[in-house]
């Protein structure tokens, strides 16, 4: 049975353009170097919310508000399964990358699910939908 990692992501939306953070090198080849909404797993206990703030603070040092949820996405990978919750965010403060080696504003009709992680595409191709509609 494959190992199941329940995870948080923050969906940052400003001016038209998603906020996107790229991994680094990982032991997993169908994940390095892609774009992912930057979270974190949730330690027992802990709700998705509070795991995404304390993941956030973490890894990067950010302050966010979390606004609402956008979509939960189940994705099996080769090796282990994910539940991702994403949520709509307002960032509160500056940040540093400490676990990724890019961060970008990329417009929405730039975003191209091929350069995201596997479980976050499905996010991707929501945003898409819903900015070029005008509601982001």
């Amino acid at each position: 049975m494959k190992k199941h990692l329940e995870v948080s992501g923050a969906v940052f939306v400003k001016d038209g353009r998603v906020f996107a953070a790229r991994r680094g090198e990982s032991v997993y080849p169908y994940v390095a170097h892609k774009f992912e909404f930057i979270g974190g797993k949730l330690e027992k206990g802990e709700s998705a919310e509070a795991a995404l703030v304390r993941e956030l603070k973490e890894e990067t040092g950010m302050s966010v508000r979390v606004i609402a949820p956008f979509m939960t996405v189940e994705h099996e990978y080769p090796d282990f399964c994910i539940t991702l919750h994403t949520f709509l965010c307002e960032m509160l403060s500056a940040y540093t990358l400490n676990e990724h080696e890019e961060a970008r504003w990329v417009a929405a009709e730039e975003l191209d699910p091929e350069d995201w992680a596997p479980a976050d595409a499905p996010v991707v191709n929501a945003l898409r939908a819903k900015i070029s509609k005008g509601k982001g």
